[in-house]
């Protein structure tokens, strides 16, 4: 590691490259999708945004079930089920006192101004939706902090893909303000690069087992809400993710 911290330093990757790869591929599908979506009427993009959300859904799902499933012998085990329900819990209450949602409403209102689209009414919604989908996740934090140490912007770059493929998709069903999800990702992102070298202890195989893990219900909460509409206030929860990371170093296994 030592090594590869040294052929960065020395100009052949620059650090944080992965960030900005990122942020212009998330701008890039808003183009696209800001373009496509006028092509469709308001039912279809109806059945797009259902399309988008079961995807999600699914998505979330897979990630889900391998962290909480596991073969013993000939038998599918399932485990885990009380780190999920004490991090989302904690998680919940922690986020309700902060009104972390609140938050993430009130910068989407103030994008909504100074970007000219105070006659979008779903700006805010989409904007709040698509950043808690290409934030949460194991693979921003991970790869921020190989990018941040190695400058190995590797993982970033493939997140960068589908982050490309999920707000085109999400743009164009709901609006333009999905694509300013770039915001809290260069934001995310940059932030742990710059810190990798602190955070990267603390990120144990463990720790990030139970980030995947939490943070796969939490994408499978957003999902919910493309679906069904706003049932869950998703970025509440956040915290949760905190809260699992703590449990990794817990003497005892939930």
């Amino acid at each position: 590691m030592i090594g590869a911290y040294a052929y960065a330093e020395k100009g052949q990757n620059m650090i944080g490259l992965g960030t900005i790869i990122n942020t212009l591929a998330i701008i890039f599908g808003g183009v696209i999708g800001n373009f496509t979506g006028k092509l469709f009427n308001e039912e279809q993009q109806i059945s797009v945004n259902k399309a988008c959300g079961v995807s999600v859904l699914f998505i979330a799902i897979a990630g889900a079930m391998q962290g909480m499933m596991s073969i013993t012998g000939d038998s599918l085990v399932s485990g885990r089920s009380m780190l999920v329900a004490l991090s989302l819990l904690l998680g919940t209450v922690t986020g309700e006192l902060i009104g972390i949602e609140k938050g993430f409403e009130s910068f989407g209102e103030w994008l909504k101004v100074k970007t000219g689209n105070s006659g979008d009414k779903q700006f805010v919604d989409a904007f709040v939706t698509a950043s808690l989908t290409v934030c949460i996740g194991a693979m921003a934090i991970v790869g921020a902090i190989q990018d941040g140490i190695t400058g190995d912007y590797s993982t970033l770059a493939l997140k960068a893909i589908l982050d490309c493929i999920i707000v085109a998709v999400m743009t164009s069903s709901l609006g333009k303000g999905a694509a300013f999800s770039a915001i809290p990702v260069f934001a995310f992102e940059g932030t742990i690069t710059l810190l990798a070298r602190l955070v990267s202890p603390v990120m144990t195989e463990a720790a990030i087992a139970n980030l995947s893990l939490v943070g796969s219900i939490l994408i499978f909460c957003v999902g919910l809400n493309l679906v069904w509409g706003k049932t869950v206030r998703v970025a509440n929860m956040l915290p949760g993710i905190i809260f699992a990371i703590i449990a990794a170093y817990l003497p005892w296994t939930l």
